[in-house]
């Protein structure tokens, strides 16, 4: 299993990014890669291509098909907005099949504003992808590390 970080260039800078931190807690299966709109990753095309990848990006017609049931997940690094547009301006995403997930709690991450409701930051996400994939020993570093990450920064 791969989850890949689709990360904004902005969101490198912010001392406010969760993705950073989820791909330190576990980088044997979390890989950041920032996103090039006209120069995709070649191991993002890879993945594409591999057609047993998903990008988790909340929107009414996402697929029926359970995330679990795919090897490699694409999640996109970005402010809500920032998403969009690279949504939108990324064609090679959107040939993907699209899935949610369910988060078992609200988010307990509020520091940006503009967040949608049920909306989870980086972290929190890869934690509920671990969970649904069964790595429950990550997804508890990462939930802890997020927790004291989160209790830090408010």
């Amino acid at each position: 299993m791969k989850i890949f970080l689709l990360t904004h260039e902005r969101e490198l800078l912010r001392p406010s990014n969760t993705g950073a931190l989820a791909k330190n807690v576990a980088p044997e299966i979390v890989e950041q890669i920032i996103w090039a709109r006209n120069t995709p990753n070649p191991s993002l095309l890879d993945a594409i291509n591999h057609k047993n990848t998903v990008l988790l990006y909340p929107v009414d017609d996402a697929d029926d098909s359970p995330i679990e049931s795919f090897e490699n997940i694409i999640l996109l690094d970005a402010t809500w907005q920032e998403a969009r547009k690279m949504f939108n301006k990324s064609p090679y995403l959107k040939c993907l099949a699209r899935a949610q997930i369910k988060p078992r709690q609200v988010s307990q991450y509020q520091l940006r504003r503009n967040q949608p409701e049920g909306g989870l930051c980086t972290a929190e996400c890869v934690v509920e992808i671990l969970i649904s994939k069964n790595h429950i020993d990550i997804a508890d570093r990462l939930d802890t590390a997020f927790r004291l990450f989160n209790s830090k920064l408010q």
